[in-house]
Formats: structure tokens, sequence, C-alpha cells
């Protein structure tokens, strides 16, 4: 399942819970991190606990707290055996902590008879160490089927602003993609852009972030969902370009050549391999 649009929503507001999930964003994020104060996180873990009590009509991820916090074993346990794709791991900054997390995650499964859940494990990288360790984070448990960029954070840690231009998070977003590819898993999910009010300066965030090879990006505001899942849709132009790459080339191959010309331009294998995933994309998405 490849995600163009997540939305977080605050575990400690029910309202905003209910409201996400009649916006189109891909899937929701229950947040017990950043969104939440210190002195709420009880309240937000009971909120979240009740509110997953029936199934979800979108995909559903809840975002917990540091693997290094006190927080941690409780977040899993008010999320175990309920109704969610997985968990984003804040702040991760190692593989053992990702492994750590999946041994609670299983002994918590087994526990709710649900061994055969498997919940998914996003590790949220939002330091210079999470970056720099990001393939080993990338390849540290079956769970993890794709990594997340918390820019905020990022940029905190390394003591530079979030612009409008994006240039502080080239080495990051490329790491990170180039990290999951080696390791076999999905493209990731670029972070939140909090520039809520600035739709061109989020759609040129997104942008960049689609060129660099991202699946999706995560948002914070409803404003923000149909740009971003404009962005990170194939466009009919793209649909049918790719057919028309895959048909030509699959008639020259069965003729015994493997370089051709389509509308002026190479086509080989990799071109065409190419063309094959804008079409899978955009049939998973509904758009053919």
């Amino acid at each position: 399942m490849l995600y163009r649009s997540m939305l977080f929503a605050p575990g400690s507001d029910t309202k905003k819970m209910n409201k996400a999930y009649s916006l189109e964003a891909d899937a929701i994020i229950l947040d017990l991190e950043d969104a939440v104060a210190y002195s709420q996180k009880d309240f937000a873990r009971e909120q979240v606990r009740e509110f997953l009590g029936a199934s979800q009509p979108k995909p559903t991820f809840v975002r917990v707290n540091d693997a290094k916090t006190p927080f941690i074993l409780q977040d899993l346990q008010a999320i175990a055996g309920k109704p969610v794709v997985g968990i984003f791991l804040a702040k991760t900054e190692s593989a053992e902590e990702v492994r750590h997390v999946d041994w609670l995650l299983s002994l918590l499964e087994q526990e709710h008879n649900a061994g055969e859940q498997k919940l998914e494990l996003v590790p949220f990288l939002e330091t210079a160490l999470g970056i720099e360790k990001a393939y080993e984070i990338a390849g540290a448990s079956p769970r993890v089927k794709r990594l997340a960029l918390g820019g905020n954070d990022f940029t905190t840690d390394i003591g530079t602003p979030y612009s409008t231009t994006g240039d502080e998070f080239f080495y990051a977003r490329s790491r990170l993609v180039v990290a999951s590819r080696a390791a076999g898993i999905e493209a990731p999910l670029d972070t939140v852009c909090p520039f809520i009010k600035d739709i061109d300066s989020l759609q040129e965030d997104a942008k960049r972030a689609q060129r660099l090879g991202f699946q999706g990006k995560m948002v914070i505001h409803p404003n923000q969902i149909g740009p971003v899942n404009k962005i990170f849709s194939p466009t009919q132009e793209e649909i049918e370009n790719a057919r028309k790459i895959v048909a030509a080339f699959e008639e020259a191959e069965a003729q015994g050549t493997g370089v051709i010309q389509v509308d002026g331009k190479m086509v080989e294998y990799p071109i065409v391999n190419r063309a094959k995933q804008v079409l899978a994309v955009a049939q998973a998405k509904g758009l053919v």
C-alpha cells in the first residue's frame, strides 16, 4: 500500500480524530507524541484506546513516544489488539530501538491473542543520528515497511530553521530514499510542512520530495490534503505516456528488440520498469 497523504490528529482531541476520517487523506495518524502535552499523555492514551474500540474506515496508525522515554510501554499497551495498521516510532535513532519495540509488540500481540496481526512499525527519523543510521534502521525488522522523515525536530537538531526552499532537507531526504531502496522496503514518507496557510510553499515542498523519490507526505491540516494527493498521483498525461511506452516496448521486445524510441526518447528496460511503476500507482489509487 502506497500512501500519498497521511493526516495527523491529536490523540487528546476526539473531535479532531473523528473529523480526520471524513477527509480525503489516504491514512490517519493518531498522535500520542508531539501533539500532546506531557501533562495530557495519560488522558490522550485513554482517548485513543477508547476511540479505537471499533474498526476505522481508513488505514490508521498511532504515533507513539520515543523508545527512550518512559511513555513507550504504556503507549504500546494502549493500542495492543486494536484495529490499527501500525505505529510510528518517534525519534528513532538506532536499529536496537526498532528491535526492542518489535519485541514488545510481539509480546503484546501474544497477550491479546493477536499473534497474526503483526503491526507495522514506521521509524520516524528526526535527528542527525537517525538519518545517518537510516539503512540499519530500515532493515532492523520485517515490521518496517517504510521510513518517515520528521523535519521540525531534524532542523532543530542541526540548528537551522525550516525554510520555504527546503535546502536543509536535501541530504536527509536523499539518504532516506537511498536507504529504503537498498533495504528493499517502500519509498519513505516526507515530513509535514509547517506553513499551514502557505499552500504554494506546501506544493513546492511536496514536489521536491516527490522528485527525490518519496511515496507521499504527512500533513497536519485539512487544506494540505488535496494538494499533496495531487502531487503524489500520476497525471493523466503521465499515465497515457506510460501506457504508450509499455505497449510499444512489449511489441518491440516480442520481435527481439531491447531498445526503441518513443516520441523521440530512448526507451529500454529501466524506462519501461518506471512506466510500469507509474501504472501500478495509478491503478492502486483508482486513477485507471
